[in-house]
């Protein structure tokens, strides 16, 4: 059963998943708790430890430790740092468009990803609302 790639993929992705969204939790509560509500200094601290934790370890796994197992890769990269911060994600592929040589993409996807989702969750509140 375990000598199956996509069930250990999917399992190992959980697994990280699970450990990453309790990491924010934790550290959510643990900076207000501490620093307050006034700023969102959890999230601000989740957001750019995770573009960190995601530059540093994308870049081992591609250039410097190629034993790193797909399922290894997976479970910190998209499991653990996926639910830890979809940001990271952003910012991994707005470098990757950056480097590619793709500036107006990027900015685009940049500022629209902020601007529109700012507005998606105004939308939101509002259909929310409306449907009550």
């Amino acid at each position: 059963m375990l000598q199956d790639p996509n069930l250990r993929q999917s399992l190992g992705i959980s697994l990280g998943a699970i450990a990453g969204a309790l990491s924010r939790y934790y550290l959510t509560l643990w900076f207000a708790q501490r620093l307050g509500i006034n700023f969102p200094y959890g999230t601000f601290f989740i957001n750019l430890s995770g573009c960190l934790a995601m530059g540093f370890f994308t870049t081992l796994a591609a250039e410097k430790v190629a034993i790193i197992s797909p399922e290894l890769r997976l479970m910190l990269a998209t499991g653990f740092l996926g639910a830890y911060t979809t940001f990271s994600t952003y910012g991994l592929e707005s470098l990757a468009l950056i480097r590619n040589g793709n500036l107006l993409t990027a900015t685009s996807y940049w500022l629209g990803s902020a601007i529109l989702g700012i507005i998606c969750i105004q939308l939101g509140v509002f259909l929310a609302r409306f449907g009550s």
